[in-house]
């Protein structure tokens, strides 16, 4: 009966010491193994060339290293790269590598589908299939950063957790990956080029707090004003505006770390003045600043992009009231890229 293998990025490296203590190898061969799959994203045991060819037999016979592969590649006009993501068990989910003058941000997901219900999101309509494990949400940093240097000479240089699902619906395993991503045994990335935009938790933005994270926030608000924020987020019934305030300031009392609000404006939505002034009350109880991000449709007339006017407004009101603030221009829009556009068709809800 042949061996049923384990994955063998679920192990931590004290269960990876442990097995070669158990088969009667230094347990320094653990470190050199963890520095092949965590830093430097290496999928193949064979490929692993300080083992001895013994080693990398036990390895093979023991283990497997499930790993994403880049289905599907598209490119915008304006740089934009989409990946659809392959993952070991078929399931599709889709990362962005966002190209600036001199950066590149990727965009990756945290779940296969969506646990919440946004109506303004692509990704909301999708069933949430499962969450991704540690090495899958790991693996698209990876691939989007040989990206970054294939197509634009450089290093990733920032990564937001903005792609498919709620990061924090999948908490321990969004902060696993976090910790493999800037680990010195990891990618080394430093913390404060990551940002994880949640829809708003609250319970769960006390709970970083409390793990004493070192990465950014941000939230998508999109309204002040509770009313209009459960049309358009209905999840929100269950977590009301004020308790979402109260954990954002216990988030920057803890870490001291401004959020960023993200915040579309749409017609007949919260392109008024009443919206407006939830929105600068709300920035006056806790740090912040204001991404006011253009509307990317996703083929429901009940949304629709706010006038130039009504966006100049809420600029000329945010800056008037000391709140910083910019108008965020989409990118990748034309493959479907931007924000709210990232899902995978085949599995509507």
């Amino acid at each position: 009966m042949e061996l049923a293998k384990k994955d063998i990025r679920a192990l931590s490296k004290e269960a990876l010491q442990d097995f070669f203590k158990a088969q009667g190898h230094q347990a320094y061969r653990a470190d050199q193994v963890y520095q092949w799959l965590w830093s430097k994203g290496v999928h193949d045991f064979d490929k692993m060339t300080n083992l001895s060819k013994d080693t990398r037999f036990l390895l093979d016979t023991h283990f497997t290293i499930n790993h994403i592969a880049v289905d599907q590649q598209q490119r915008s006009k304006d740089g934009t790269f989409k990946n659809a993501i392959k993952l070991h068990d078929n399931r599709i989910v889709e990362s962005v590598l966002i190209p600036a003058k001199d950066r590149t941000t990727a965009c990756v997901s945290s779940q296969v589908g969506c646990s919440l219900d946004c109506k303004f999101c692509a990704t909301a309509q999708l069933d949430r299939m499962r969450n991704l494990n540690v090495d899958e949400i790991f693996d698209q940093v990876v691939a989007i950063d040989q990206q970054s240097r294939t197509y634009f000479d450089i290093p990733l240089s920032n990564i937001v957790f903005m792609g498919m699902g709620e990061p924090l619906m999948n908490y321990n395993n969004v902060l696993g990956a976090i910790e493999k991503i800037t680990s010195p045994d990891g990618l080394g990335m430093a913390s404060k080029r990551i940002t994880l935009s949640t829809s708003g938790i609250p319970k769960l933005i006390r709970k970083m707090a409390d793990d004493k994270v070192k990465f950014n926030l941000a939230v998508s608000l999109h309204s002040a004003v509770q009313e209009t924020r459960e049309k358009i987020m209905p999840f929100s019934k269950k977590f009301p505006v004020d308790e979402l305030l109260s954990s954002l300031e216990y988030w920057y009392e803890a870490t001291q770390k401004m959020i960023t609000l993200e915040f579309i404006v749409w017609k007949s939505i919260n392109d008024n003045l009443d919206e407006v002034r939830a929105l600068i009350n709300f920035c006056r109880r806790v740090p912040t600043k204001v991404n006011l991000i253009e509307y990317n449709p996703i083929g429901d007339d009940a949304f629709e992009q706010a006038s130039n006017e009504a966006m100049s407004m809420y600029q000329k009101k945010l800056t008037a009231a000391r709140i910083t603030n910019t108008i965020r221009r989409s990118r990748g829009k034309d493959i479907d890229a931007a924000c709210g556009q990232l899902a995978n068709k085949a599995h509507k809800k």
